[in-house]
């Protein structure tokens, strides 16, 4: 519902920040700082006050990036770098230092939600790092614990999907075997503490690896032949959902049923080189527009940020990796994803997707354990594909077929 069409402009100011701004309470964004032409974080947080995200995820303890959000309403899930690791797992006064630096001045007029200690350490080939991980995580934990003011903010830390060996199909899941002893432990942290296990799935990297149409539809959120797993009985109309599920039952096999997963990262490049086959705006937008979606129609959606916040354009690699930005420096969308609020004010939102550039579904999405899915409020947004011949049809499944233009065909399931 959106509460612009309920409200008057008077009453809306009296409501809390997180409702005025129609924000989802599952939707994040991450802001990187990899750039030399970021616009001042006090604008960055007025921006986002108009958008559906009411969480903010930081590589890193920004004083100033942290101060702007005061009083904002929108929670901040901090960053501890992999290369503070070694000290706060050697030194616990170094971890209370740490707190009384980057948390204490803050707190409570900046909601601060939780920290990830360190990106990706277990996939960072850095074996002496990956065993300092948990160490450097309980020494956090111990520190925030003995400050009341904040102890309510969860320690956790961010994981690749290699820590997988296994994801296909999603019910036979499994954490690679090597990591075991690491992972393990930290698993047993997370539950303890009633702390997240945070993942960063992108199916923009499934699709570079599989550049068929019906995997870029898959991948995009769209309607098309839905992937079965036999395993589960369940059958998934999209990548997203096969990819966390495929992370709960690699916890479900560790032990670890039940344990609450978020999506730290994950998005889609409107850009790249000339052999990044689907980097375009009309897949960022397909994607980040449909993911949205497909979250507001889950019953219970699964926390997700959404990178990125901006280009980081003094990143090192392909073109793809300064090219995930949802906005510009003067802050208006790179597309239109539906990302602002209606009557924002500001500039860069667009008029609605022309008729005849979408597809809709004719029947309830399908999803994995993840949550249950209803029918979508929007429309799917259409995709486009780099450098190879792409069709876009309207499909049905009744019984097993599929009906494209009135042609009947049979449906295998993946």
């Amino acid at each position: 519902m959106n509460i612009h069409q309920n409200y008057s402009s008077n009453e809306l100011n009296s409501l809390p920040n997180i409702l005025e701004s129609g924000s989802e309470p599952y939707l994040g964004v991450n802001y990187g700082e990899l750039a030399d032409n970021l616009p001042p974080p006090a604008s960055t947080a007025h921006l986002l006050q108009s958008t559906v995200f009411s969480n903010l995820r930081l590589y890193n303890a920004d004083p100033a990036v942290i101060s702007a959000f005061s009083g904002t309403g929108i929670s901040l899930l901090l960053g501890v770098s992999n290369s503070d690791i070694p000290s706060l797992a050697d030194d616990p006064s170094a971890a209370a230092a740490w707190v009384s630096t980057n948390l204490l001045p803050f707190l409570p007029s900046t909601s601060i939600s939780a920290v990830s200690v360190g990106n990706e350490v277990l996939n960072s080939g850095d074996s002496s790092l990956s065993s300092l991980l948990l160490p450097a995580m309980q020494n956090l934990h111990a520190a925030i614990a003995a400050a009341p003011s904040a102890a309510s903010v969860k320690v956790s830390t961010v994981h690749s999907m290699a820590v997988l060996s296994q994801s296909d199909p999603p019910s036979a899941g499994a954490f690679h075997s090597d990591l075991a002893g690491i992972l393990q432990p930290i698993l047993q942290f997370l539950r303890d503490n009633n702390s997240p296990f945070m993942i960063n799935p992108y199916p923009y990297f499934a699709y570079r690896s599989d550049p068929r149409p019906e995997t870029l539809t898959f991948c995009l959120f769209q309607p098309g032949p839905a992937r079965y797993d036999p395993g589960s009985g369940i059958s998934y109309s999209n990548m997203f959902d096969a990819q966390v599920d495929a992370i709960r039952a690699a916890l479900r096999a560790a032990g670890f049923a039940g344990q609450e997963v978020v999506v730290a990262e994950t998005g889609w490049p409107y850009k790249g080189d000339d052999n990044e086959v689907g980097a375009s705006v009309e897949n960022a937008r397909a994607y980040n527009g449909n993911l949205v979606a497909h979250l507001r129609a889950m019953t219970e959606p699964v926390a997700t940020y959404i990178f990125a916040m901006y280009d980081e354009d003094l990143k090192p690699g392909p073109t793809s990796e300064r090219s995930f930005g949802l906005f510009r420096p003067d802050l208006t969308p790179t597309y239109d994803a539906g990302l602002l609020n209606s009557g924002s004010g500001l500039g860069g939102s667009s008029s609605p997707v022309a008729p005849g550039e979408t597809s809709k579904p004719e029947e309830v999405c399908v999803t994995g354990t993840g949550g249950t899915c209803s029918r979508p409020a929007v429309e799917y947004l259409p995709s486009a594909a780099v450098g190879r011949f792409v069709y876009i049809f309207r499909i049905s499944l009744l019984f097993g077929f599929a009906s494209v233009f009135g042609v009947e065909l049979m449906v295998m399931m993946a």
